[in-house]
């Protein structure tokens, strides 16, 4: 079988999170996983994991997405470690608040600049 069939076949688990980058949901995870082993109590976002890899956002239509790994990466390591409810609790909670005030402010934005001057 030639390499790059094997290549295809080991990915198709994955799915593709960035098309621009051709970046998957596992890169990001894996990004995600690191960074949190040198500061598990670090805020990461989209521009520090794409940083981290090396790559620039450039539609940034995938934010909300790699958003959204990021939490769930997020929630899956503290719930692997012996960090308590109550730090777990706070930082998600904070980090979900920032997420959902920065999705308003883009569909604000968004509905702006399609009103009718």
């Amino acid at each position: 079988m030639p390499e790059t069939q094997c290549f295809a076949y080991d990915r198709l688990d994955e799915m593709l999170v960035c098309s621009c980058n051709f970046i998957t949901d596992k890169d990001i995870v894996d990004v995600v996983n690191s960074l949190l082993d040198e500061d598990c109590w670090q805020l990461i976002v989209p521009a520090k994991v794409y940083h981290a890899m090396q790559k620039r956002g450039r539609c940034c239509g995938c934010f909300p997405n790699v958003v959204d790994i990021i939490i769930r990466t997020t929630e899956q390591y503290h719930a692997r470690r012996d960090s308590t409810g109550d730090e777990i609790f706070d930082f998600m909670t904070r980090l979900k608040q920032f997420h959902e005030e920065n999705r308003r402010a883009d569909l604000e934005r968004r509905q702006k600049s399609h009103r009718a001057a």
